[in-house]
């Protein structure tokens, strides 16, 4: 079953709010309010307020119980903006922007939070030992060498020997 809380018109831009938002999405809503509580912004503090809200609409409004609640959606769209004026100079005047944005938050009940996860089976995990133990057992490939590459690794093997001319000197005597 799905509870939902909508803040509107919170005066925050929806830009601001959405980085809190993005935190608490899938979580369940105990680590949620962790989440919210800890969080230094004021975005945070709205959003904590309309997750309550929901919170108190499942367990008022649907009896749910709060351990099994999960937050499926929290979204933020942009609400009213207001515009305002600011003088500038030479007479002209700068627009100022106050931005409001509308908080949705949705919650579900899951019923996997509430029982213990159960192990995997044994058979899966002897799989992927069989096939490593099937790599192992295969010849490896011996990598194909090009006539260059032969050629380079032929002139590194031999030992440089340099030999020098004999000096003659260039006397005049």
């Amino acid at each position: 079953m799905e509870v939902k809380s909508i803040y509107k018109n919170a005066r925050i831009s929806a830009f601001k709010c959405r980085e809190v938002t993005r935190e608490i999405q899938g979580l369940p809503v105990m680590e949620a309010l962790d989440v919210v509580k800890f969080c230094p912004k004021k975005a945070a503090r709205l959003v904590g307020k309309t997750l309550k809200s929901a919170v108190a609409n499942a367990e008022n409004n649907n009896s749910l119980r709060l351990q099994n609640l999960v937050v499926k959606e929290a979204v933020v769209g942009e609400g009213r903006t207001m515009k305002r004026f600011r003088p500038k100079a030479r007479g002209s005047a700068g627009r100022i922007l106050k931005r409001s944005s509308h908080i949705r938050i949705v919650l579900t009940e899951d019923e996997t939070l509430a029982q213990p996860k159960k192990k995997s089976s044994p058979k899966k995990a002897a799989k992927p030992a069989a096939s490593k133990a099937k790599k192992e057992t295969e010849p490896k490939k011996p990598a194909k060498a090009d006539k260059k590459t032969e050629a380079k690794a032929e002139k590194k093997a031999e030992p440089k020997t340099e030999t020098k001319p004999d000096a003659t000197p260039d006397s005049k005597e």
